[in-house]
């Protein structure tokens, strides 16, 4: 029913090296391999064949050859029966190729969805809808602990894991039930089979028992937290579910505990920066805040600062709401607005602790900014976020919320603002012509800077890009910006002062990687957006940071 060998490919471009492991295997079996990310495979063919079954045995059926044989990628050359059954259930002979494992695992995810086949299994068993969304005779929680659910809520997280999404997005629709990752900031559609919609209810129902939330509840938003172990890692999750229109939308914030260990070091500051930074790390007291929108790396950029000041003498306490990730040999309160500790009772009742350091996840309203100024007055080091666009917003901010303009010049040494731009994946990433792009003459580029472009390939999922990458802006407070700051000016005069004191914008900061080769202008545009700096600027900019 099957052979080991193709003998003639009809598609000669697929047969690309994608692993030295995998072309010794396939010499030792005398067989051909492919690279399925330059394969296309024939959709009318795959249809004959049960998901279920495809993701059961791990094969790709790719093609219908001239003289009638179904060519296969598989992965395991032993995999003798699964070959077999593949063949009996179209009645062909089977002739199969190797490809490597991550590849047909991707092609079946991306040809037949997520939990493609789970859901065909559900299918394939005679489960009928009503049996998930609420059917008299079952109640939710029996729903939500079904074993085929549990499975398919463990694909769709597992999925989400390997394409190192930061979160999960169930959107319910009139027509539908979407899934979307958000990797490297940006969303993703993912494939998934239409009959994921029957099992909506069934899904939220189990992601409600794993949080420990009330199931009955459908009418009101929930909160909650979810530990798992996936692929051998400690993932915490937060998932919020809101009710909508066409059912419970749910989101959720994947943690990977793993990352806690972050420092300065392996945050990829800009070396000036990082002594900068340190040098303000080491100071007794006062403020230090870390400004931008969320999903910037705010949090990230304080644990990281954490981590250098935890030592044996030093007590570090943090309110947080809610905390993200653990970190040991910190004192970590989280908030709960319901029963009354917010972030400024917490405060209070944290500087009867005899802390050295403080870290207050976020500055929100009056009450908690001034009892932020008030730890920073009394000999604590204070860290804390705010939402501005840069970091002389910061100082106006502060006024806006009720703080005196003397207050806050005495007090904040410091103000990082930064953002996260998209890092070139290094595998794929290409050579700009700038003659052939519009934007670049636009800025007036100086001659000789070599800049890349995103391509695509299969280690970027063809995004063009992998990773993120900060970008700062570091405004310390001098003699002058203090006497701007008592004098109530706007945020705009602060701006220019530190600007002709030195201060590198977000704008520069992100020329300096583009330069590098590390990210494009696309993105530093998207990201760092500034009215203040015209096009003349940028080029003054980008020649400055050559």
């Amino acid at each position: 029913m099957f052979t080991d060998s193709v003998g003639n490919m009809s598609n000669p471009a697929s047969l690309l090296p994608v692993s030295s492991g995998l072309a010794t295997l396939a010499n030792q079996f005398s067989m051909d391999w492919v690279d399925l990310n330059e394969y296309e495979v024939d959709l009318e063919v795959l249809k004959r064949f049960p998901p279920r079954i495809l993701f059961r045995e791990k094969v790709l059926p790719l093609s219908s050859t001239v003289s009638g044989l179904i060519r296969v990628a598989i992965s395991d050359p032993y995999n003798i029966e699964g070959v077999v059954e593949i063949g009996s259930i179209v009645g062909q002979s089977v002739e199969t190729v190797l490809a490597e494992p991550r590849q047909i695992e991707a092609k079946l995810h991306e040809l037949l969805g997520v939990a493609g086949g789970t859901i065909n299994d559900l299918m394939h068993r005679g489960q009928q809808p009503t049996e998930f969304i609420g059917a008299a005779d079952k109640s939710d929680e029996e729903t939500g602990s079904d074993a085929s659910v549990i499975r398919l809520v463990n694909e769709l997280l597992c999925e989400a894991l390997t394409q190192g999404a930061s979160d999960v997005h169930l959107e319910p629709h009139a027509n539908g039930f979407k899934v979307r990752f958000r990797v490297d900031g940006q969303m993703r559609w993912q494939s998934v089979p239409d009959e994921l919609y029957r099992f909506r209810t069934a899904i939220v129902s189990r992601l409600k028992i794993m949080a420990k939330l009330n199931i009955a509840e459908k009418r009101l938003p929930q909160d909650g937290r979810i530990k798992l172990t996936l692929n051998s890692k400690e993932i915490d999750v937060r998932i919020s579910i809101i009710p909508m229109l066409h059912g419970e939308g749910v989101v959720m914030r994947l943690l990977d505990q793993s990352r806690a260990a972050l420092n300065l070091d392996s945050m990829y500051f800009p070396p000036e920066l990082l002594v900068q930074w340190k040098q303000i790390l080491a100071r007794p007291n006062g403020m230090v805040l870390v400004t931008g929108p969320t999903g910037s790396g705010k949090t990230t950029t304080l644990y990281a600062s954490l981590a250098e000041l935890k030592d044996t003498a030093s007590k570090i306490v943090t309110i947080e709401d809610p905390v993200e990730y653990q970190l040991d040999g910190i004192s970590q309160i989280p908030v709960h607005s319901k029963i009354g500790l917010t972030f400024a009772t917490g405060l209070r009742a944290v500087l009867r602790h005899d802390p050295d350091v403080v870290l207050i996840g976020e500055i929100r309203d009056n009450e908690t900014a001034a009892s932020a100024i008030q730890a920073a007055l009394t000999g604590h080091l204070v860290f804390s976020t705010l939402h501005t666009n840069d970091a002389a917003s910061a100082f106006t901010r502060l006024t806006d919320m009720g703080i005196e303009p003397y207050l806050t010049a005495s007090t904040l040494h410091a103000v990082l603002a930064q953002r996260l731009v998209r890092r070139l994946c290094l595998h794929c990433r290409v050579p700009e012509l700038q003659s052939e792009q519009e934007l670049v003459d636009d800025l007036h580029v100086p001659q000789g800077i070599k800049l890349y472009r995103a391509n695509g390939c299969r280690e970027c999922h063809g995004s063009g890009y992998r990773g993120r990458l900060a970008i700062f802006e570091l405004l310390q407070t001098d003699r002058v910006i203090r006497k701007l700051c008592g004098q109530s000016a706007d945020a705009a005069e602060i701006r220019r002062a530190a600007v002709q004191n030195g201060m590198i914008s977000l704008r520069e900061s992100g020329w300096r990687l583009v330069i590098a080769g590390e990210t494009t202008i696309q993105e530093v545009l998207r990201t760092a957006a500034d009215a203040d700096l015209n096009a003349c600027v940028a080029g003054r900019e980008l020649e400055q940071a050559k």
